[in-house]
């Protein structure tokens, strides 16, 4: 089991602290209810999704079948998004098992959908991308084509559409089948999010009205409800276009902690959206909200937001759960001025 955990990308610790460290850590955690620095993982999957990868390591791809053909037939698409997500990344490096796979169904809805999802993430990190996206366009049509119900290869078919810079018009048709099939997934709504943050370039006003459309329209439960929180961030970590008012900020994050609300604390799944609001309120100076944040995330930190600021996420995210615990600073009505990097160059997001 050792030597294969080690073959697992997702799964970073902290370096461990030394006893020392540890025994003088001890009190303030108790008192701040948060765990210590060397307990803290990254990106850790969930109880269904943990097992899979272990076995995917092991190149055997029959519990991913059985995980992702169990999504479609329940259709749980918000589930079914994360895992194809995570998988592809694992085949980048480990491509046995899903090879395997294909080769013994190769029409199977999650063997396409996998394929499409890998070869988007393939060229979306090469210089000739535009290129390469052209070539996987029948990937994304396979996939479609093979579960009619699921929107999850629509979501992917709205991220390549971003990356060959496709036109409004069929961004538009994208966009209505996409929610024809399920008209709140998250996926869905944070893809075309970017697409039209890339269209409409420092507008983030138009990026909100969107996001809390969404948002207004969707169930209470609904991780569409963190779109806007998304929205946020955006701003925040852009340092173009006009301002944005600070309450419409300040809603956008009390939308996501009434949505942090309705999960389990300590719980991987709402783990990538509690990390996203912890860096929006200490953006915002609200301390005591990001401390009850970091509480709910417990040892679950994740790469986004972080691997948007820094080459070490899990670094950063202890380095900012560090200063909201010790109240380094302290509220203000208006937030922090937003970064700017080089000389007089904009600070980029990808999430925007």
């Amino acid at each position: 089991m050792v030597g294969t955990m080690a073959l697992l990308p997702p799964f970073i610790r902290a370096p461990r602290l030394s006893r020392a460290a540890r025994t003088a850590a001890a009190p303030r955690r108790a008192a701040d209810g948060l765990p210590a620095d060397d307990e803290v993982l990254l990106d850790v999957p969930d109880d269904r999704l943990g097992p899979v990868l272990v076995a995917a390591a092991r190149d055997a791809h029959e519990p991913a079948a059985r995980l992702l053909a169990r999504t479609r037939e329940r259709a749980e698409w918000e589930y079914r998004d994360r895992y194809v997500t995570r998988l592809a990344a694992f085949a980048r490096s480990r491509p046995e098992w899903l090879e395997t796979w294909r080769a013994a169904a190769p029409r199977d809805p999650d063997v396409l959908l996998l394929t499409a999802q890998r070869a988007v993430d393939h060229a979306w990190r090469s210089p000739a991308r535009a290129e390469l996206l052209r070539e996987v366009s029948p990937l994304i049509t396979a996939a479609a084509g093979s579960d009619v119900r699921d929107p999850v290869p629509w979501r992917i078919a709205l991220d390549h559409a971003r990356g060959s810079r496709a036109g409004h018009k069929y961004f538009g048709e994208l966009w209505e089948a996409a929610v024809r099939r399920a008209p709140h997934h998250y996926g869905c709504h944070v893809a075309a999010k970017r697409y039209l943050a890339q269209s409409w370039h420092g507008s983030h006003r138009e990026c909100f009205d969107f996001a809390d459309r969404a948002a207004q329209d969707a169930p209470a439960g609904s991780l569409v409800q963190a779109l806007p929180v998304r929205a946020a961030f955006a701003y925040l970590t852009d340092g173009c276009g006009p301002d944005v008012p600070r309450d419409r900020l300040d809603a956008a994050a009390d939308r996501a902690i009434a949505l942090s609300a309705r999960f389990p604390a300590v719980d991987p799944w709402p783990a990538e959206i509690r990390n996203l609001l912890v860096y929006v309120l200490v953006r915002l100076h609200r301390r005591e909200d990001a401390l009850a944040q970091l509480r709910l995330i417990g040892p679950y930190a994740t790469s986004f937001p972080w691997s948007r600021l820094s080459d070490d996420p899990l670094g950063h995210f202890l380095a900012v759960r560090e200063d909201v615990r010790s109240g380094r600073w302290t509220p203000s009505a208006q937030p922090p001025p937003r970064p700017r990097v080089g000389h007089g160059d904009r600070a980029h997001s990808e999430d925007h």
